[in-house]
């Protein structure tokens, strides 16, 4: 087969995973930097040239979009489905996941526990903001933010009333979530290729550190997954309608709580806590997908 990577970044290690199991497996492997694609529409003959030569004969393409360029880089993803390629994310499935508000309620109306969240149209009634989330300490989120960068813990009334009203001050969008407590700054990241999870790990921030973002300096350790745990992270996956995902959970006293969905979930941390050739999943989960 004919398998193109879309990645800004050919030297990322999940990239590299990649098409190093792809060569394994006998097929032919390209890096394609999907913001410099060039989109041809036109009636009924969707074309993609990059670096001036059309782009033919691929079977197969795995997105890697970064946050930044979610929206050109799934504009590209569309064009390969147009041309009626094999993806292992679609387009629209990128664009829920990446819209974290969304994401939230498509999972709420799928019935999966959440923290309670909290989103207004920049209200000056702060107070009531705070008390609806359960109180302090509140997480103060940035809509647009990742791998734990605008994240904020407010641990008190006051503090979660100032952040909030500086970030609307400032026009910048926030959700404003409860805290669990018994979590213990970690979370759960299950990895979903297929409806089936091949390997789930506990991350956990260093110490003094809410945020258990392994960029930020948490740990990874393998964990087995309760049946309560593995079921909401499959139905989270097929809620956002993901072949492959990273569901990240807290572990809390009413059950298992989803804290995101994401749509292009790293591989080092999960490789390095399982053990497990999670590149060659997202492979064979290709062959089954194209004649």
């Amino acid at each position: 087969m004919n398998i193109k990577i879309l990645s800004a970044n050919p030297g990322l290690y999940s990239t590299q995973r990649l098409v190093e199991a792809a060569k394994k497996r006998k097929h032919n492997i390209e890096i394609i930097n999907h913001t410099k694609c060039d989109i041809v529409i036109e009636k009924k003959n969707p074309v993609i040239f990059y670096k001036g030569k059309k782009l033919e004969h691929a079977d197969a393409v795995i997105p890697r979009i970064g946050a930044s360029v979610t929206f050109y880089g799934t504009a590209v993803v569309r064009q390969f489905e147009m041309m009626r390629t094999f993806t292992t994310t679609e387009s629209q499935a990128l664009v829920r996941s990446r819209d974290k508000l969304r994401s939230l309620q498509v999972l709420s109306r799928a019935g999966l526990g959440l923290p309670k969240t909290i989103f207004t149209n920049y209200s000056r009634n702060v107070k009531e903001i705070v008390e609806q989330a359960g109180g302090a300490p509140v997480i103060i989120k940035l809509l647009e933010g990742t791998q734990g960068i605008g994240v904020i813990l407010a641990e008190t009334k006051k503090a979660a009333e100032s952040v909030i009203e500086a970030f609307n001050n400032l026009q910048a969008r926030v959700i404003v979530q409860e805290y669990i407590k018994e979590a213990g700054g970690a979370d759960i990241r299950a990895f979903i290729i297929d409806g089936q999870v091949v390997g789930a790990m506990k991350r956990q921030g260093k110490e003094g550190e809410f945020r258990s973002n392994l960029h930020r300096g948490g740990t990874a350790s393998v964990i087995k997954l309760t049946d309560e745990e593995e079921i909401a992270a499959l139905k989270a996956a097929r809620a956002m309608g993901l072949g492959i995902a990273g569901v990240d959970m807290l572990q809390s006293a009413r059950g298992p709580l989803i804290l995101e969905v994401n749509s292009s979930p790293g591989l080092e941390g999960i490789e390095a806590a399982t053990g497990k050739d999670i590149a060659n999943e997202i492979i064979k989960y290709i062959e089954r997908n194209v004649d």
